[in-house]
């Protein structure tokens, strides 16, 4: 449980600095207390997308993987963005990814800050 929950933190931590950085991501709400729960149920969504969804997709793309070295990878992690940015619209949530180019670039922003972040922040598999 303490895994999945500094993951899910380490997924709001990365989504919140693709927010910040690009202005074609966005989150609003009425007050910090509602952007940050909406961040965080974003980061669930986004959570459940890469644990469904993903592997089935990096599977059935894995001659494309190996053709190009693994920078599919980057395509394949801007499309989960768009799909998590499309569900958060058929859930009433307010974040938005505008366009295959921005979700490009989020992508590589949130799997190096999610890295980062789940380096430092501990871990309960680590903690014992």
């Amino acid at each position: 449980m303490m895994n999945f929950l500094v993951k899910t933190i380490a997924n709001a931590g990365a989504l919140a600095v693709a927010v910040w950085l690009l202005d074609k991501i966005t989150l609003t709400g009425d007050s910090t207390g509602k952007e940050i729960g909406t961040l965080l149920l974003v980061a669930l969504l986004f959570g459940l997308v890469n644990f469904l969804v993903k592997p089935v997709v990096q599977l059935l793309s894995l001659p494309l993987l190996i053709l190009t070295l693994g920078l599919f990878t980057l395509v394949v992690n801007a499309l989960m963005l768009l799909l998590t940015s499309w569900l958060a619209d058929q859930l009433d949530l307010s974040f938005h990814v505008e366009g295959f180019w921005t979700a490009v670039l989020g992508g590589l922003i949130i799997s190096v800050v999610s890295w980062a972040l789940n380096v430092v922040l501990p871990d309960g598999d680590r903690a014992r």
